[in-house]
């Protein structure tokens, strides 16, 4: 990992007068690239612990790291006034996990990632209808545009692109859950600290793990261990990361800043397990980099004319 996501953060949060889009954009930045690391040790880690297993240890983490804060603030962690938001965004995202990683570890990470970002195509309605956010036309053409990306690097349907198996309907059903957690967790922001919603989601997320990690269960070896409980930090991480730039921004704004991750996932998947992009898939990453780029240069342009 490098310190350079870290860095921004710092200095985004040293100069308040950024436009809370930019700043959004830095924590997404920041979640985008532990979850990149996330997903690598998914991969690596596959052959030997299957997802739902890897799920339970990832929630088993998370829960171990906010651990303190519950014993430290006890019950006023939990306080809540809309609990079933709560379970819902909890079930839907453990479902969700468990699927992700079972296509994680089956496909390129790339191409996994690609069909991730198909969340995208309802993210944007859904921050329309349910959090009311009002969405100009250039957040919906980067978000598009991103998204085009996508398509051109997969090319479904064509002799380039890889075959709609069982894993890749995993994550299409993931994303479609995800996108309705992420909805979940923006109306929640509005009167929850994003330290609340990660302790539920962490609580309610290993309760919900159990069933599949009982019927997978294996005791993993001692360095494996390891890298189990470091995949549930950055898991941690991500959410936190994620939730903050959530909160920070517009639902629709933020969207397009996490196709980065893209770029990093396919950086690994070649040092690390010899997938090879081809020149579709380069083509597609450009215009993912570029339309990121484009929104955020864009929310910075209208933070200094606010200014003026």
């Amino acid at each position: 990992m490098t310190d350079e996501p870290i860095d921004a953060i710092d200095i985004a949060e040293r100069h308040p007068g950024l436009a809370p889009n930019v700043r959004g954009a830095l924590w997404m930045l920041a979640s985008a690239l532990a979850f990149s690391v996330m997903t690598t040790l998914v991969k690596y880690l596959g052959n030997d612990y299957p997802a739902a297993l890897q799920t339970f240890y990832r929630q088993a983490a998370g829960f171990v790291i906010l651990l303190p804060i519950i014993l430290i603030r006890g019950r006023a962690v939990y306080a809540t006034t809309r609990p079933w938001i709560l379970f819902f965004r909890s079930s839907a995202g453990t479902i969700g996990l468990i699927l992700s990683f079972y296509a994680f570890q089956k496909m390129p990470l790339a191409d996994a990632n690609a069909l991730s970002f198909t969340r995208t195509l309802w993210l944007v309605p859904l921050a329309a209808f349910v959090v009311r956010e009002k969405i100009g036309p250039l957040r919906i053409a980067a978000a598009l545009v991103g998204f085009a990306g996508v398509l051109l690097m997969v090319r479904p349907g064509s002799s380039g692109g890889f075959p709609i198996g069982l894993p890749a309907l995993a994550m299409l059903t993931s994303s479609f859950l995800f996108a309705l957690t992420v909805t979940g967790m923006k109306v929640m922001t509005r009167d929850h600290s994003p330290t609340v919603l990660l302790v539920w989601a962490a609580t309610l997320g290993l309760i919900f793990a159990i069933p599949g990690a009982a019927l997978t269960w294996r005791w993993p070896h001692p360095a494996d261990f390891g890298l189990l409980c470091l995949m549930g930090a950055l898991g941690t991480a991500t959410q936190a990361c994620y939730i903050k730039g959530m909160q920070i921004g517009d639902a629709a704004a933020m969207a397009p800043i996490d196709y980065v991750r893209l770029v990093f996932t396919a950086a690994a998947g070649f040092l690390l397990f010899h997938e090879v992009p081809g020149p579709w898939t380069l083509a597609g990453a450009g215009v993912v980099v570029v339309s990121t780029l484009f929104i955020t240069w864009r929310e910075m342009q209208l933070a200094r004319r606010a200014r003026r």
